[in-house]
């Protein structure tokens, strides 16, 4: 099946930013024949963070709860009951640990440890239920969990009542003002997690047999498609029940790192008040707000204090496992449908930052190394800086 085309309308030069095609014959399918387990969503992330005072107030900040708090480790959630979105543990230096991913059966932890030659085992009595640890082709670790305690759910922000027109349907509000409160935008739950890799369609590969995920959209470096794709938007596959565009999201690039992680919040009045909250503080505003192309959300993007990059979102969209893969060329233009330009900061090219020099400086050795990072992808990836 075909992707479809959900933007048929002209607007431009910008047409061909939305024009999702299909593959060609012999290209990446976007899914495993036969996984090992199909995995329901995900569920946290762990880091490792020097200083849990100074996360804790930008995570509130940003619109997370507490959720457990020790000298050494913190708990952040969101509003909607189940798991922590972030475990945080105390560590010399800022860093991306790995995910947990939700088992859709308790069984299927059985069904992977046994096909990976590893064990079964309890969480920390904190987050409870069971867990098999892995780790996956760019060395990063992938836990899958089943039966875990359930926080219970916290208030939402409200969506406001908003009116599409002067009269007739369009009218939802009357003798009333719209006054959003300029307060931390609640996040709700985690959305995604987008990781770089030296090793792409390996680590690829490994997470759609082993985990059942399922590509929703392919990028490629333009003049390269021949070569494969390069970056991939991938989703949990439940059947016919919607999920995420994207769940997990995977690019190539000179060494294996976090890119950053996206929280779902109640609207985009709640995203823009809560980015002024985020501003009135004199945090770190790195690329927005705009809408997305892969995924469609709305989005706003932000550094915490050590530098890690972390995304309100809102409005996205939800696939069933009906729809196959699309491919479209990789340009940093191509990364909106409106908005201001993607910046170099969120590009990870900016001169003031030292991850954007450690990435720079990372190019010389995975060219010397045995990866998929050669000659052609550095001029690939450097064309799409230009665009």
């Amino acid at each position: 099946m075909a992707h479809s085309d959900h933007h048929g309308d002209h607007h431009g030069t910008h047409t061909d930013l939305h024009s999702e095609q299909g593959a060609r014959a012999g290209e990446h399918p976007g899914r495993a024949a036969d996984p090992v387990v199909k995995v329901a969503d995900i569920a946290w992330l762990e880091l490792e963070k020097p200083d849990l005072d100074r996360t804790e107030l930008f995570a509130q900040a940003f619109g997370f709860a507490t959720s457990a708090r020790t000298a050494d480790e913190l708990h952040l959630r969101g509003a909607d009951p189940g798991a922590p979105c972030l475990v945080v543990r105390r560590g010399r230096r800022s860093r991306y640990v790995g995910a947990a991913f939700r088992a859709a059966d308790t069984r299927d932890l059985l069904r992977l440890a046994d096909a990976t030659g590893t064990s079964v085992r309890p969480l920390p009595e904190a987050i409870g239920g069971l867990t098999v640890d892995l780790t996956d082709p760019s060395g990063a670790r992938v836990r899958v969990v089943a039966d875990t305690r359930v926080l219970p759910a916290l208030p939402r922000q409200q969506p406001l009542r908003i009116n599409t027109g002067n009269a007739g349907d369009g009218v939802r509000r009357t003798n009333a003002t719209q006054r959003p409160p300029r307060v931390p935008a609640t996040v709700e739950r985690l959305g995604h997690v987008v990781l770089q890799s030296t090793r792409y369609v390996e680590t690829l590969d490994w997470y759609l047999q082993h985990l059942g995920l399922i590509v929703s959209d392919f990028k490629y470096f333009e003049g390269q498609r021949e070569r494969g794709p390069t970056m991939s938007f991938i989703r949990c596959d439940r059947g016919s029940e919607p999920t995420d565009h994207h769940t997990l999201a995977m690019t190539l690039g000179p060494r294996n790192r976090y890119v950053h992680s996206a929280y779902q919040v109640a609207d985009l009045d709640a995203l823009a008040a809560g980015g002024q909250h985020l501003l009135d503080r004199g945090y770190f505003r790195s690329w927005g707000i705009g809408r997305h192309i892969e995924g469609s959300q709305v989005f706003d993007y932000w550094r915490d204090p050590d530098g890690l990059l972390v995304e309100h979102f809102t409005d996205g969209d939800l696939f069933d496992n009906t729809l196959e893969p699309g491919w479209s060329p990789m340009t940093a233009s191509g990364l909106a449908q409106w908005g201001p330009p993607a910046s170099l900061d969120f590009l990870g090219a900016s001169p003031l930052r030292a991850e954007s020099l450690r990435e720079l400086g990372s190019m010389v050795g995975a060219l010397r190394d045995d990866n998929e990072f050669d000659l052609h992808r550095l001029r690939g990836l450097m064309k799409v800086a230009r665009s």
